[in-house]
C-alpha cells in the first residue's frame, strides 16, 4: 500500500511537470524510475507510457482550451507519427537496454542544447502556411520513430523543432505536439505491452496522480516568459541525461 502511495505522488510530480512542458512527463519519468525504483530501460518506458496517455490527453484538452490547435497542420503532423511509433517501439524491445539506456541520455543531451538555441529563436515567428503541412509529415513521422523507441512520447522531440523550424510559439508548439503525441503513445503502450515491458500496477498509480496534477502544469506554463520555459525545459534535460551517464563514468 505505501509503494503505491508513492507511485501516486511521483505520477502527481510527474503529471505536473508533463503538462508544464507538454511532455506527457516520461521523459522526466523514466530516468527517476530506472535509477532510484530500479526498473529496467524498457520496462521504465513501458511503464511510464501507461501514466503518459491521460496525461497527454488532459493537457492537449487545457492546451487547446487557452490556445485552439490548427487541425490542418495538425493532422498531417499526427498521423505521419501514429503510422512510425510502432516501428520504433518494436526496434527498442529488441535492442540491449544498456543501448537504449546510452542513446536516451545522448537525446536528451542534445535536445537540451537544442532548447538553449531556440529560446533566441521563440521571438522571431514565422507565417504558418498550408503548404507547410509536407513538412509537419516529416517531422511527424520521424518523432513517432523517436518516441517510440525512448518511450518518451514524439511531443518531446517534435516541441524543439516546430519553434527553432517552424516559428511555432512555445505554448503554441507544446499543444500542437501534444496533438503528434496522443495517438503515437496509445500505439507505443500496446507495443510495449504486448511484449510484456509494462508494470500495470505501477503505471495506473502514477496515472491517476497524473490526472489531478495535469492541469496545475498547463496552467503554470502560461504564466512563465517563454525563454525562461525553454531554459528550465533545457536544464531538466541536461539534468536526467547526466543522472543516466554517471553509473557510465
Amino acid at each position: 500500500m505505501f509503494s503505491l502511495l508513492i507511485e501516486f505522488a511521483f505520477g502527481m510530480a510527474m503529471g505536473a511537470l508533463g503538462g508544464f512542458f507538454g511532455i506527457g512527463g516520461g521523459l522526466i519519468a523514466i530516468p527517476v524510475m530506472t535509477i532510484a525504483f530500479g526498473q529496467g530501460q524498457t520496462l521504465a518506458q513501458g511503464t511510464a507510457l501507461i501514466m503518459m496517455v491521460p496525461n497527454v490527453a488532459i493537457a492537449l484538452w487545457r492546451y487547446q482550451q487557452r490556445t485552439p490547435v490548427c487541425w490542418a497542420l495538425a493532422l498531417p503532423l499526427a498521423g505521419a507519427g501514429l503510422l512510425t511509433a510502432a516501428l520504433g517501439a518494436h526496434i527498442a524491445i529488441l535492442l540491449n537496454p544498456g543501448i537504449i539506456q546510452l542513446g536516451f541520455a545522448i537525446l536528451m543531451l542534445l535536445l537540451a542544447a537544442l532548447n538553449l538555441v531556440r529560446a533566441r529563436l521563440v521571438a522571431d515567428p514565422k507565417v504558418l502556411l498550408l503548404s507547410t503541412s509536407p513538412r509537419l509529415a516529416v517531422v511527424g513521422g520521424a518523432c513517432g520513430v523517436l518516441g517510440g523507441f525512448f518511450g518518451v512520447g514524439a511531443s518531446v522531440v517534435a516541441v524543439p523543432v516546430l519553434t527553432s523550424v517552424f516559428g511555432f510559439a512555445q505554448v503554441a508548439a507544446q499543444g500542437m505536439a501534444l496533438t503528434l503525441a496522443l495517438p503515437s503513445t496509445v500505439v507505443t503502450l500496446i507495443s510495449y505491452g504486448v511484449a510484456g515491458h509494462v508494470d500495470w500496477t505501477m503505471g495506473a498509480a502514477m496515472a491517476l496522480g497524473g490526472f489531478f496534477s495535469v492541469g496545475w502544469g498547463v496552467k503554470w506554463a502560461y504564466q512563465v516568459p517563454e525563454t525562461l520555459l525553454c531554459g528550465l525545459f533545457s536544464l531538466f534535460l541536461a539534468s536526467c541525461a547526466i543522472f543516466l551517464l554517471i553509473p557510465r563514468i
